[in-house]
């Protein structure tokens, strides 16, 4: 969302932000930068998104989705309503599906084309989950989840005027689940300055994962990996460590103690911890969308492993780019080739880097944003 809310500012347009503040991700407002401050006039709601059992149970007897009921708020109603009654948008954008249950408050207040920015197909997310889940209780619930989210996903997407997503795939699943309006890709922009040469950093002859590992199809990936890959590895080559970061580690990960895998956490600086270590690894099996660490890895010259769903979105290239690797045989033998062959796997991190320079610099993709409003703008008029 930053990445796009800056792509945004580049491309010229003006930006008002206002921000469900979580109690998933809380912020404090005074440790906003002061220009990104004043660019955006950024505003927040406080409103907790915690999962209440009650709550969750009473849902089962209606066909809301608890997804999205979750971040209905009156403050965030009274918030919208100020902000709509004082100010004039061309466009409103809604950084998530979760969002859009406000669509027809918005429209009461405002004329503005309205647009999803689509990180993913939401409720494709879910449906994978509950595929690879093998316990009974949970695969009925999440299969539950799924449905009710599917329901309500099909039933907004054509309340909108537009939708943007990250991925072609996306877009194309879209058009597929009956979408009407006008659909667009926008990827997902990296600023240069991440892409440019690090600073010479020993690297250390590691495996490491990072991203946020309070989504669960990170967590399944990693708990797979650490089942049915890892213990082959570490075999092959007792002396490579497994290093795992990212925020919300989840308590069974943090007791995890295992020959060889070092448990981080949140690290200060996802960059530098990337530049320290040696291969990435990123075993994913459910989700949709991009996964954004890929690409920041990939800017950054490092040879990055995953299975053909990670690399989803990304029009890489087997072994030219990026290693692609589903099932334990096939990551070992990606690691193997890794530290066996050096000099392929420092060309592949290079070769990842010159695909983000050629697609994902934030430069080209917020004129890629300014042109797709301009031609929703045109096409709506």
């Amino acid at each position: 969302m930053y990445a796009m809310i800056k792509g945004l500012l580049m491309a010229g347009i003006s930006v008002k932000v206002l921000a469900l503040n979580t109690n998933k991700y809380a912020v404090d407002l005074k440790d906003i930068p002061g220009e990104f401050k004043n660019q955006t006039r950024i505003s927040f709601v406080k409103i907790d998104i915690s999962v209440k059992p009650v709550d969750a149970f009473l849902n089962l007897f209606t066909r809301q989705s608890y997804h999205v009921t979750r971040f209905m708020s009156i403050d965030f109603t009274r918030a919208l309503i100020d902000i709509l009654t004082t100010e004039t948008f061309d466009i409103i954008q809604f950084e998530s599906l979760y969002l859009t249950s406000y669509i027809n408050l918005i429209k009461q207040y405002s004329s503005a084309r309205l647009v999803l920015r689509a990180h993913n197909i939401e409720h494709l997310i879910w449906q994978r989950l509950a595929q690879e889940t093998t316990l009974p209780l949970n695969k009925l619930y999440l299969k539950y989840l799924a449905k009710s989210l599917k329901a309500y996903e099909l039933s907004v997407m054509n309340e909108l005027d537009g939708i943007a997503t990250i991925t072609h795939n996306d877009e194309e699943r879209f058009r597929n689940l009956g979408c009407k309006i006008m659909v667009g890709t926008i990827p997902f922009g990296i600023s240069y300055p991440a892409v440019i040469e690090p600073d010479d950093i020993p690297q250390q002859k590691t495996l490491f994962h990072i991203g946020s590992m309070n989504w669960l199809p990170n967590q399944e990936g990693i708990r797979w990996f650490l089942k049915e890959c890892w213990p082959q590895i570490h075999v092959k080559f007792p002396d490579v460590r497994l290093v795992l970061a990212g925020r919300e580690m989840p308590k069974w990960m943090l007791n995890t103690s295992v020959s060889g895998v070092e448990i981080k956490g949140e690290v200060p600086d996802s960059s530098q911890f990337m530049c320290e270590n040696g291969i990435m690894v990123v075993p994913l099996f459910s989700g949709s969308g991009v996964r954004v660490k890929i690409i920041e890895a990939m800017a950054l010259g490092k040879t990055v492993i995953t299975t053909s769903l990670g690399a989803e979105g990304i029009k890489c290239e087997h072994q030219k780019n990026i290693l692609i690797a589903d099932t334990p045989d096939e990551f070992l033998e990606a690691v193997i080739t890794c530290f066996s062959d050096p000099e392929l796997a420092q060309q592949i991190g290079e070769n990842a880097r010159l695909y983000i320079q050629e697609n994902h610099l934030m430069e080209k993709v917020s004129m890629i944003t300014k042109k797709y409003y301009q031609q929703l703008i045109k096409f709506l008029s």
